[in-house]
């Protein structure tokens, strides 16, 4: 099953790497947002797909092409707002599949989801995503915040958001779109990351 994923991904690749050089309809032009949306949960769709993404979910890799200019967490200023757009690009309120580095070796990572909180002109501020519960009963870890379920986790398991580490990443490094973010839940996240900075 995963060599097949390989392929249709590999050929997607292949055809979208097509169209945009020979200025195919499917290219994104700078102008072509689609309609906004009004806050409502969009179906996972498969968005992009650059570099290679055959590694095995969770497993640790090196810097891959694109990433290697990795410039370090993002310590200026943020300003989430909510501004996804069904149209393909990586917006802020979406939730998508980037490779993100280590905290503690940035020359190594992994694929995971991360959610768009702003943008910059160069890049997009992220906040990653884990599926580890870090609330108990004898501990709440102000670090993380819950963003329940959605597309971009294949098994349904629910998922925190960690506020506390701003990771930037370049629009041509998302791998994939996931979902776009319930407006509501973005908005708690956002109000738990100003508050933090």
């Amino acid at each position: 099953m995963a060599d097949i994923t390989r392929l249709i991904n590999q050929g997607l690749r292949l055809f979208r790497m097509y169209q945009r050089y020979s200025g195919g309809s499917g290219s994104r032009g700078a102008g072509s947002r689609g309609p906004r949306s009004a806050g409502t949960a969009t179906p996972p769709t498969v968005a992009h797909d650059h570099g290679t993404s055959g590694t095995r979910r969770g497993t640790a890799t090196s810097s891959p092409a694109g990433t290697a200019d990795y410039p370090g967490d993002w310590t200026g200023p943020v300003h989430p707002q909510w501004d996804a757009h069904p149209d393909g690009k990586p917006d802020p309120g979406e939730i998508v599949w980037s490779w993100v580095p280590y905290e503690e070796d940035h020359s190594r990572g992994k694929d995971r989801p991360v959610l768009i909180v702003d943008r910059t002109q160069e890049w997009l501020l992220c906040v990653m995503l884990t599926s580890k519960d870090h609330d108990t009963a004898t501990h709440d870890d102000p670090r993380y915040v819950d963003v329940g379920t959605g597309g971009w986790d294949r098994s349904g398991r629910p998922s925190e958001a960690r506020i506390d580490r701003v990771i930037p990443v370049r629009p041509d490094a998302v791998r994939r779109e996931g979902t776009v973010l319930d407006r509501a839940v973005f908005e708690a996240v956002a109000a738990e990351l100003t508050s933090r900075r």
